[in-house]
């Protein structure tokens, strides 16, 4: 029987997950920079600072979903490529990539296509004006050019970390943040290109991204190597990926939902200034949950893997080390908040008037941010284990059934006005984040490990 090189069925549990947590939070931090650098420079453009941020914030939506389209075949097909490996069948582990690897490039090609056909209508849809469209427009049109790097850069790197090579995975997104946090102020502000500038640097980081990854997957390193070779994708395959797949796919797919109609409400009750103030709260919600994204990417493979190989209790161990590791730290992340909301604000912008508007509604955004954990950890659980059904629900319930709803109704209460709009999120985390996690205790916990 083959060896593995990457056996997450033996020695500790929680030094496996710190193991691979430890360099996917790296790379979530520098993945964040990835994201967060076009922002702090756009945010600082001489003379159309508020503006161009505000303008780039109406694309989020779009991006947003062309992550979502890479997550549903990559983090799909991960899990169950872990499993098969903690059952040893290779076969089917190397079909789960091979499969994911070309659902993945036909989405690029059908996407950036789509995107330039609809892009005037879809970004006036999304909340911009006729003074924020020519920002948000040119940022979009050069960002569609780097679409299948974003698909294979992010889809396929979760295949690197299934086979406990997390150094490498973090490798992926810092070479791409690197890469653009050095030419970003190259070509904003030595070569005066603005927005177009910001775009420009961020697909040249995506395509060496998406270059490493394939260069790796390709190599002798990896159990599993990727054949570039075509071949027809599997129906059976492609439906158990898409199936696990959804649950992230709907939870990005409901971010941009809940973005749409906040910047929507945003727009009719505040005006550009609140849809930048949201631009701010939603860059620092993504440094907020930085380290819990790298726990729960960290813990999903050593989880998937020991189900797979059918050792119950390491499961449950994973399980409880994941979810204590990540309320510690959004109780922590939520009082960093509270006292210090102006160096979380400058960090993007450093309008006075934004940064006035945004300090109130940070604190109403953050409010009881510690129960996110508890969602996170859910769907982190019930995707590890392969229970799609449970997993795309609460994708759905807390965005599309209660943030949507509450952000719609909740400012037409007059004592509320616009800071309802802020109000959703917290909501949303108590009663979403507590319905998914205790139905995974119930469903997973009490039930699927139960021992014989």
């Amino acid at each position: 029987m083959k060896e593995q090189k990457n056996d997450f069925g033996v020695g500790s549990v929680e030094q496996n997950i710190i193991r691979m947590a430890v360099p996917m939070t790296v790379a979530q931090i520098l993945n964040l920079l990835y994201n967060m650098v076009d922002r702090m420079y756009i945010g600082h453009i001489p003379g159309a600072s508020s503006l161009a941020l505000t303008g780039v914030g109406i694309t989020f939506p779009i991006i947003s979903m062309i992550t979502a389209f890479a997550n549903l075949f990559g983090m799909g097909g991960a899990p169950l490529c872990s499993m098969a490996r903690g059952r040893r069948d290779y076969d089917a582990a190397k079909r789960y990539m091979q499969n994911a690897f070309w659902m993945l490039f036909a989405a690029g090609v059908v996407l950036t296509v789509t995107g330039y056909v609809i892009e005037k209508p879809l970004l006036y849809a999304l909340g911009a004006s006729s003074v924020t469209y020519p920002y948000a427009s040119s940022y979009l049109r050069i960002y569609l050019l780097g679409n299948m790097f974003v698909m294979v850069g992010i889809g396929m790197n979760p295949f690197i970390n299934a086979q406990g090579f997390g150094t490498m995975g973090m490798v992926t997104v810092g070479l791409g943040a690197l890469v653009n946090i050095i030419l970003d102020p190259l070509f904003i502000f030595v070569f005066h290109m603005g927005v177009e500038g910001a775009a420009i640097a961020t697909i040249i980081a995506q395509f060496l991204s998406a270059l490493w990854v394939l260069f790796f997957l390709t190599g002798e390193k990896p159990d599993l190597r990727l054949k570039i070779c075509w071949r027809k994708p599997e129906f059976t395959v492609v439906k158990e990926i898409v199936s696990l797949g959804l649950s992230n796919f709907f939870m990005l797919f409901t971010n941009s939902l809940v973005q749409v109609v906040c910047n929507r409400q945003l727009q009719l009750y505040g005006g550009d200034l609140y849809v930048g103030v949201m631009t701010v709260l939603i860059s620092v919600r993504d440094v907020a949950t930085m380290v819990v994204n790298g726990i729960t990417s960290g813990a999903q493979p050593v989880i998937s893997f020991n189900y797979g190989a059918q050792k119950k209790d390491r499961v449950k161990q994973g399980i409880r080390f994941m979810v204590t590791i990540c309320i510690i730290y959004t109780c922590l992340m939520w009082i960093m908040t509270l006292t210090f909301p102006e160096a979380f604000i400058r960090l993007f912008n450093s309008d006075a008037e934004l940064v006035a508007a945004a300090v109130p509604s940070m604190h109403l955004y953050f409010f009881g941010f510690c129960f996110m954990a508890l969602q996170f950890t859910g769907q982190a659980s019930f995707q590890a284990l392969g229970e799609a059904k449970y997993a795309i629900f609460f994708s759905i319930f807390r965005k599309v059934i209660i943030v949507v709803p509450l952000t719609i109704l909740l400012p037409m209460i007059p004592a509320l006005g616009l800071n309802g709009v802020f109000i959703a999120e917290p909501v949303s985390n108590l009663v979403g984040g507590c319905a998914s996690f205790f139905t995974m205790l119930y469903v997973v916990w009490f039930h699927k490990l139960k021992e014989d």
